[in-house]
């Protein structure tokens, strides 16, 4: 097994570690953070064949909306314990509607109604809904019932403790909601495989087609890989502040190869003060190069 280990030291890559790639390969991983201005954290995990390369795997990055991901595998436990069902009716007012929320959700129903469990997975998934993913909360019990599902199954490394209207009041809020690259990368791998049956066979296709029709983020692992390339995937924002700095522009995501093998890969650009055509290169680009040393 190659196991690959990538540290980032301020804006220069050491790539000493990485002998068994081609010098082609590390070179360009190397120019591809020279000169930009950003914390960037990031894992990988060949699925199959077990190879793995990080970037501060194990430091802290706010997750932003990938959160709505974690919030989904806690609503869909709950389903599948009887909890809840998928077509069960959540009734959403106009009061739970702000209007600054990104929220497709909203703008389609700008007075409320009574949406399916289904349909909200979707748009916090899909669209990234912020209306639909505090929506989900409420319903639950709050962001700490998502925290304590993830600590009572064993997986360390989250902290989930704010929901998106809380998350947008302050700037620093942000944080509150954090996971590591390297947790984020198990976590899916672990729920991919599910091997420890942690989804429902109902639970899980729909969870993995929801994440295969996401429509945010098409310009960062999905960027540059070939047309057609399926990505489940769950991306992240936190916009710029007044002073122009990017805290948190994500992905995470499982990318099928065509030789039916899968990548996991998470990515977390964090205090950035490049724009978002950049930061999203850098996922882009990133990704492009290890699915390129993968299919070649």
């Amino acid at each position: 097994m190659r196991h690959f280990s990538l540290l980032l030291c301020g804006l220069f890559l050491s790539l000493a570690t990485l002998a068994q790639l081609p010098d082609s390969l590390r070179s360009h991983i190397d120019q591809l953070l020279v000169n930009k201005d950003v914390r960037l954290g990031f894992s990988m995990l060949h699925l199959e064949k077990g190879d793995t390369l990080s970037i501060r795997g194990e430091g802290h990055f706010p997750m932003q909306s990938v959160f709505k991901f974690h919030i989904a595998l806690c609503v869909l436990d709950l389903v599948d314990k009887g909890v809840f069902t998928l077509t069960q009716k959540v009734k959403i007012e106009k009061k739970d509607m702000p209007e600054k929320f990104y929220s497709p959700l909203r703008d389609a129903n700008p007075n409320g109604g009574s949406f399916s469990i289904a349909k909200l997975i979707r748009y916090e998934i899909v669209h990234s809904d912020n209306v639909a993913c505090d929506a989900l909360l409420r319903l639950i019990g709050g962001p700490e019932v998502v925290n304590a599902y993830f600590i009572s199954h064993g997986f360390s490394d989250i902290s989930i403790h704010i929901n998106e209207q809380q998350m947008q009041k302050n700037w620093d809020n942000m944080f509150q909601n954090w996971t590591t690259p390297i947790a984020a990368t198990n976590l899916l791998r672990a729920y991919y495989l599910n091997n420890n049956k942690l989804l429902s066979e109902k639970s899980y296709n729909f969870l993995w087609q929801t994440m295969k029709d996401t429509e945010t983020g098409q310009m960062r692992i999905k960027g540059k890989l070939p047309e057609g390339t399926i990505v489940a995937h769950k991306t992240g924002s936190s916009g710029s502040n007044d002073e122009g700095l990017t805290e948190a522009l994500n992905d995470i995501g499982i990318v099928f190869l065509p030789n039916g093998d899968h990548l996991i890969l998470s990515f977390f650009v964090s205090h950035s003060y490049e724009n978002d055509t950049t930061n999203e290169a850098i996922i882009s680009e990133i990704t492009e190069l290890v699915y390129t040393y993968y299919t070649k």
